[in-house]
């Protein structure tokens, strides 16, 4: 889906993950959804650029990508 995802079964329990590396895709939303920049993810884990970041969002909002939501019953 986008190059910079990837999904390896050995790799941090087959969570979707930057390059391959052991920074899966939900911590770096949580960064960035905890206040965050991206400038500050990049100084704190210097393996990780900028691609890497637009990527994550790219990636999230795809999943995100929806035609409607409907409520489930209680």
């Amino acid at each position: 889906m986008i190059p910079r995802i990837t999904v390896d079964p050995l790799v941090c329990h087959g969570k979707p993950c930057i390059r391959g590396l052991r920074y899966p895709v939900e911590n770096v939303l949580e960064w960035l959804a905890g206040g965050m920049t991206t400038e500050e993810i990049l100084a704190d884990y210097e393996d990780l650029e900028r691609e890497d970041i637009l990527a994550v969002l790219s990636y999230a909002a795809r999943l995100a990508h929806v035609k409607r939501l409907e409520r489930l019953a209680a």
